[in-house]
């Protein structure tokens, strides 16, 4: 689910580039984007791709199933394109006509991806807690609450 619509309930053409990234990435990795559950390193397909992505071992994302020496070419740009269209802005994402012509190779020159959405590890409570300024704020099993000088 797009970040815009998960958290604002905004959805767009660019929601569905979303998905379809996310997509793009499970058919090239042979992987579900869930099935990083309870994984202690990533807690999403999207984390994982980008970081092979990050250390150039994006080919270690393919499916070893799907793969031959001629289409390993092919299935990393696929990854790439699959990484443009999960950027956490809507705007950094390619429309869907983009990628399409992604795709056919219609365009040449990819523009580098940015970070994903949804690839930082979760903030627990401890951790949340211990970034804010403990000035003026008191924490409990039940509430926080912050009180404000006038």
């Amino acid at each position: 689910m797009a970040p815009e619509y998960a958290m604002e309930g905004q959805f767009s053409e660019k929601s569905d580039v979303f998905a379809f990234g996310v997509l793009l990435l499970e058919l090239v990795s042979g992987r579900k984007n869930t099935s990083f559950y309870n994984d202690e390193q990533f807690s999403n397909l999207l984390g994982y791709a980008w970081k092979l992505w990050n250390e150039h071992k994006a080919v270690e994302l393919i499916d070893s199933g799907i793969v031959s020496q001629g289409s390993q070419m092919e299935m990393l740009r696929c990854i790439h394109i699959g990484l443009l269209c999960v950027q956490e802005f809507a705007r950094d994402r390619p429309t869907m006509s983009m990628v399409l012509s992604m795709l056919s190779n219609e365009i040449a020159h990819l523009p580098l991806p940015k970070q994903p959405a949804f690839t930082q590890p979760p903030v627990s409570p401890q951790t949340q807690s211990a970034h804010q300024n403990s000035e003026g704020c008191s924490t409990n099993e039940c509430s926080i609450t912050i009180i404000e000088a006038r």
